[in-house]
């Protein structure tokens, strides 16, 4: 059986053997335990550097359990409070959120940014620690869950989206639900026509394919098929019309 330098080692080929990530990407760490767990520590470019890593990392034969400490470096540098004032914008306006009542934590406490209405069906918890938005809660689909993670990566500031929130009553996932939540995306973009663009799953792999404007417009929705909590890969195959 490996031992756990050769397991770090073997898992470190198999992250660099991905082509879009390649073979100068150096981990801060990467230690695997003799139980198989990997701990894996960087700063990465972006969110698809991220989910990529995390993949190909897990697919290691011997390795059966990753915690993950990969960072996105920011689009623009802000602060816990800046990226919070933007949240607490974007969930209070959103109108898939108005049954939930929002919360936002700093430390130990606990401040209402929204009550519940007396049909309230969930709720969300924000904290921000050093560019991690972390999230709580209970909403009543994978949908609003995912949702509530896509907003929280559209802010420019955020480093990584740890989405902890429930879904009640307990819904099966399936290739559909990650569909669904990539076609939300995209149609709450205002950089995307969501209708010009056709959205595929198989397994956690998103397939995009259609004809847009622009190379903005391409890579939007390429980001925003990542940005979808559960995507392992996403295949672009979106024209740009010239």
């Amino acid at each position: 059986m490996a031992n756990e330098a050769d397991l770090g080692e073997r898992a470190l080929i198999a992250i660099r053997s991905e082509p879009r990530i390649g073979p100068h990407f150096k981990p801060g760490m990467i230690e695997v335990d003799a139980e198989g767990t990997a701990t894996i520590e960087a700063e990465v470019d972006n969110v698809a550097i991220k989910r990529l890593v995390l993949e190909r990392l897990a697919a290691t034969p011997g390795v059966s359990a990753v915690i993950d400490r990969l960072r996105v470096k920011p689009a623009m540098a802000m602060s816990d409070d800046g990226i919070l004032d933007h949240l607490r914008k974007a969930y209070y306006e959103e109108p898939a959120f108005r049954q939930l009542k929002i919360r936002e934590r700093e430390g130990h406490e606990v401040r209402l940014v929204r009550d519940a209405l007396p049909e309230a069906s969930g709720d969300i918890e924000i904290e921000v620690k050093q560019g991690v938005v972390i999230l709580n809660g209970s909403v009543p689909s994978l949908a609003s869950k995912r949702l509530a993670g896509v907003l929280a990566w559209w802010v420019p500031g955020s480093r990584d989206v740890i989405n902890g929130i429930a879904v009640g009553p307990p819904e099966d996932d399936a290739p559909i639900q990650i569909e669904e939540a990539v076609r939300i995306a995209l149609e709450k973009d205002p950089f995307v026509d969501a209708s010009q663009i056709r959205v595929g799953v198989r397994a956690r792999t998103v397939r995009l394919t259609g004809l847009v404007r622009s190379g903005t417009a391409r890579d939007a929705a390429e980001w925003d098929a990542w940005y979808v909590f559960g995507v392992n890969d996403v295949i672009n195959e979106i024209a740009v019309d010239s």
